[in-house]
């Protein structure tokens, strides 16, 4: 029996030397990531996560799990859902959590088996940084009582993430105030408050404007009058009958604290706003506008209604329309490359349209979209809205697309720019139709007045690659097709 433990001893020692050995060279590990609740769990697509083994004399070996680089604009995520809880078993293909990205919801599937010994970061999480360790994973469930209580990223150190109590956590927070923000000072003085027994939230101890106004608010001050004040008072006072005038300050003390209501934004609204920024600031945007006569567009839509059963919307159409024109001018479906220093053309014409959702404005493709049938754009329209709305679109649906369509016609909107969607070139609003007075000539060639429906069209155009010629050639190609609507269109409504 002895001679048992002694053989067991020598193997734990040679596995703990071989793992700290492989530590050093941190091993990429294959994780699988794929929409939340797909109903079609293929294709997922997957990505490259970096793992650590880490082992040492006091600690258990386990492997640290790091927030993945799920999109090629993510830099952070939201930890949305935890799946699996603290010891519990972990199979090969098992959903750990639920990571929310700056375009959709993945879940977090493992190849590895194992037990999940400690969750860094709890569930609800915001902004967790891509590389942050996010759980700890052991081979045995005996060392799950084993494992650190830091983890070493790099040369910082970041200590573990566990929830805990309210009360606790509150305690923790407390910091030394450092500095005080100039608005603090003016509402700290203004009210008389003592600044030592407030929280800063601030980098670096700094007590800032909100930290002042939750506790003016939790502890119902009011402002005082300064000295000045004072003494023009008491003068009034002793020259005319007093008036009170308590109520207007507790009336001034509460418009002061709630002037403002602070809403929190998804992860997808915060990089919306950041690459729009990045795209007004950074892609010198050009404009070329038009109007259309949308007549004969509508009265092709009902003819294909009436006589061929086929429903299609003004969208519908409209893409079809963009598409072909694209590839009358394939200058107009281009990008600028950074890198080269020059513009560069797309092979394919696929088209991005938007979709509003809950989380904010999705842009799903219709991929060669000037090789498809009308009626196939139409169901594939339809399908990829429901999808975008439920959150079910997979990367490959939204991610690219060489041209962008943004359509406010179902609003009171005549027209609008819209800003361009980098990496694309272009983008096109368009507008509401509306009911006009135009001069139309007769057939026995005198004009006439006649009313008809027009429809601006909008073109926001990169001018690195877009010139003045290449945008007049498109928008002159796009006003031709949608006055010759039937006969461009018919060819392409089945085949």
């Amino acid at each position: 029996m002895r001679n048992i433990r002694v053989l067991v001893s020598g193997l734990c020692r040679v596995r703990s030397s071989f793992v700290s050995r492989t530590a050093r060279s941190a091993p990429r590990r294959l994780f699988t990531f794929s929409p939340v609740k797909s109903i079609l769990r293929s294709p997922s697509y997957e990505c490259s996560v970096r793992v650590r083994w880490l082992a040492s004399s006091a600690n258990a070996p386990h492997l640290v799990l790091e927030m993945p680089a799920l999109s090629p604009t993510m830099n952070q995520g939201n930890i949305a859902k935890w799946i699996k809880k603290e010891g519990d078993k972990i199979d090969v293909g098992d959903v750990i959590c639920e990571i929310e990205t700056d375009k959709a919801t993945l879940e977090f599937e493992s190849l590895e088996e194992g037990y999940l010994a400690k969750i860094l970061v709890p569930e609800g999480s915001k902004d967790v940084l891509v590389g942050q360790p996010i759980a700890i994973t052991v081979e045995d469930p005996d060392d799950i009582k084993n494992v650190p209580t830091t983890i070493s990223s790099g040369a910082e150190t970041k200590e573990e993430k566990v929830p805990q109590d309210v009360g606790h956590k509150e305690s923790a927070k407390k910091t030394d105030i450092r500095r005080i923000s100039p608005s603090a000072k003016l509402l700290i003085s203004e009210y008389g408050l003592d600044a030592s027994s407030m929280k800063a939230s601030g980098p670096r101890g700094t007590l800032l404007k909100g930290d002042v106004l939750e506790a003016i608010k939790s502890r119902g001050a009011s402002p005082q009058p300064s000295k000045s004040s004072q003494d023009s008072t008491s003068s009034t006072m002793q020259s005319a009958q007093p008036t009170a005038h308590k109520p207007p300050q507790l009336a001034s003390s509460k418009q002061v604290v709630d002037s403002h209501e602070d809403l929190p934004n998804s992860q997808i609204r915060k990089v919306i706003a950041k690459r729009l920024l990045e795209s007004k600031q950074g892609t010198p945007h050009f404009y070329l506008s038009s109007d259309v006569i949308l007549d004969p567009l509508l009265a092709f839509r009902n003819h294909l209604k009436e006589q061929h059963n086929v429903k299609v919307s003004v969208n519908d159409i409209i893409i079809k329309a963009v598409a072909t024109a694209l590839r009358s001018v394939p200058e107009a479906n281009a990008y600028w490359n950074a890198e080269k220093g020059d513009t560069s053309l797309c092979d394919s014409i696929d088209i991005s349209i938007a979709v509003a959702t809950e989380k904010g404005l999705m842009t799903p493709i219709v991929s060669n979209a000037d090789q498809k049938t009308l009626s196939a754009i139409s169901s594939e329209v339809k399908e990829l809205a429901e999808k975008a709305r439920a959150g079910k679109l997979t990367p490959e649906q939204f991610q690219g697309g060489t041209f962008s369509i943004s359509n406010l016609g179902m609003f009171p909107v005549d027209h609008f720019c819209a800003i361009i969607n980098p990496p694309q070139a272009c983008i096109l609003a368009v507008g509401q139709g509306n009911k006009v007075v135009e001069p139309i000539i007769d057939s026995d060639g005198t004009e006439k007045p006649a009313v008809v429906t027009k429809m601006n069209l909008t073109l926001s155009a990169d001018n690195r690659v877009f010139d003045e010629n290449i945008g007049g050639d498109s928008q002159v190609c796009l006003t031709l097709l949608f006055g010759n609507t039937p006969k461009i269109c018919w060819l392409h409504v089945c085949r």
